[in-house]
């Protein structure tokens, strides 16, 4: 009998149906040649007068910039497929991000607390064989998407805003001066269309409009790198007042690395086992991952699976690209969150993603509405390159094993032990900011550096392991790092003359000054 089979009873009705639903997913989006649904058309002609600004074409997401934007007097209407809602599982993130809520006056100081579920430190970061680093104040809060998503869709709609729930995306119409977007209620009665003036895609990684953009820019729409997660929330562990932000305690298995995140939760405590692979048919289905975490869980958390009443289980895989962010091939459409690419492929995207990039985002696009910037052209310059992202296709690299590759088992383990150790010599201006996805060109090339006189055969091994191809890709991104690093720089002595240009030149030259600010990692703050 199957490890899954055996605590069946403990865990959710709805779980087998979930496992099957995402294993049958898995296997279909591994399948070479998909066909990919055209979702978008163009047209020449023009539109009446749209009814809205601004049309947000997903809403779990979504709410934030449709509620910073309508609150700033644009008319913005949210398409949502389901209830716009909250789940139970708590976001994890770190303080300073969630001040982004009150610097765009999203929430007041008591809502702010009230969305807060759990508060814990220290966090531990260990590979097996090596010693353990504690870090504090780090993806440390667990923030409960039910109260907050309340509090953010109650907002929007008192300040005018419009929600369609239950209503399913179709396709969109793009025209001269305006998008009509088509959507299903739930109910199957008649398709209803909505005019506006742009539209903004945060329907996900699998969106249906990106699909169609990856493979209209990029001709393919299979990914370069893939994390599959498997996880739970369950009650019975042990008391613990820490967590996990990446810790491995077994070697390469199934040419797979296993790491784990743990967080305390308000209805139990929740683990996390991930894995870097690529989009391979050989590469194992959840149902497999799920009987290796089931397996190694008890060791993990010092338990017996007996003992535990599994309150719900997380199923993922999160796919990643090197050409990101997804440039909009369409005029006034935006890919904006996880449809747009824009996190680094070591990370699961979602809420830290997009409050990273939402004040950037409110600001960029409350100045393309305003002066109607809306071709292709204006839109890209709000999915710039960002290096500092680039960069870190490497480090993923270095945490996978090909299907074909033979590596020592205990390869990534010794790796991600020599670089932690050099990092926390180097100092928490290093290793903070690399532990929260925010590459830095000087601390980078410290780490580099430091790691070459650590073990230069390591060096070697992982130059031979990751291949010549993607060391050259990745040192014109490194390159690229540091050009940004300088060029932020120059901006910050420039910006006071660029209020003598005119609006339009204005709103170049600030979209570019953060795209260095973002691109070089400076954005960060502790």
């Amino acid at each position: 009998m199957s490890l899954f089979e055996s605590v069946r009873s403990q865990m959710p009705v709805e779980t087998p149906l979930q496992l099957e639903r995402i294993d049958a997913f898995w296997k279909s989006y591994r399948q070479p040649n998909q066909a990919i649904a055209e979702v978008v058309h163009t047209h020449q002609k023009r539109i009446e007068s749209p009814d809205f600004d601004v049309v947000v074409c997903g809403g779990t997401l979504g709410i934030f910039i449709a509620c910073a934007l309508q609150c700033r007097g644009w008319r913005v209407v949210v398409i949502e497929q389901g209830i716009l809602q909250g789940r139970s599982q708590e976001w994890n993130i770190s303080r300073q991000e969630l001040n982004v809520f009150l610097e765009l006056d999203l929430l007041t100081e008591a809502e702010l607390e009230l969305a807060i579920a759990t508060i814990y430190n220290p966090a531990r970061v260990g590979f097996h064989g090596g010693k353990e680093f504690w870090v504090k104040d780090i993806l440390n809060i667990g923030v409960d998407p039910i109260y907050l998503l309340a509090v953010l869709k109650q907002k929007f709609l008192e300040s005018g805003g419009k929600l369609f729930e239950k209503h399913s995306f179709k396709q969109a119409n793009v025209y001269a001066n305006g998008i009509t977007v088509e959507v299903i209620p739930q109910d199957q009665s008649q398709p209803q269309s909505i005019t506006g003036r742009l539209l903004l895609d945060v329907m996900g990684h699998f969106s249906a409009i990106a699909k169609q953009a990856r493979v209209i820019t990029q001709g393919n729409l299979k990914p370069d790198g893939v994390c599959m997660v498997v996880g739970s929330c369950a009650t019975g562990m042990p008391e613990k007042n820490y967590g996990d932000l990446i810790y491995s305690f077994t070697p390469i298995q199934n040419q797979c690395q296993y790491f784990w995140e743990a967080f305390p939760a308000k209805d139990g405590r929740t683990t996390y086992m991930f894995t870097y692979v690529d989009a391979d048919p050989v590469r194992p289905s959840f149902a497999q991952l799920l009987e290796d975490y089931l397996f190694w869980l008890p060791k993990y958390q010092e338990i017996e699976l007996a003992q535990l009443q599994f309150e719900r289980f997380l199923f993922g895989f999160f796919p990643s690209y090197k050409q990101n962010p997804l440039q909009t091939p369409w005029d006034r459409i935006l890919q904006v969150g996880d449809s747009s690419g824009m996190q680094s492929p070591l990370s699961f995207g979602g809420f830290g993603a997009m409050l990273r990039h939402l004040p950037r985002l409110t600001a960029s696009i409350n100045s393309a509405l305003t002066g109607d910037w809306l071709a292709k052209s204006d839109l890209r310059s709000l999915q710039p390159y960002q290096p500092n992202l680039s960069v870190t296709w490497l480090f993923q690299k270095s945490m996978s094993v090909a299907v074909n590759q033979q590596i020592e088992s205990d390869r990534i383990n010794y790796l991600l032990n020599v670089t932690f150790t050099e990092m926390e010599k180097l100092g928490d201006q290093v290793l903070y900011p690399f532990l929260q996805d925010v590459v830095q060109f000087i601390p980078l090339a410290k780490t580099m550096l430091a790691m070459s006189v650590a073990d230069p055969i390591l060096v070697l091994k992982i130059m031979r392991q990751v291949g010549v191809v993607t060391l050259l890709d990745w040192f014109k991104h490194y390159v690229g790092l540091g050009v940004y690093s300088g060029l932020h720089q120059f901006a910050q002595t420039v910006s006071p003359a660029i209020a003598n240009l005119l609006p339009e030149q204005r709103y170049q030259c600030q979209s570019l000054f953060a795209a260095w600010l973002y691109g070089s990692g400076n954005d960060y703050e502790r």
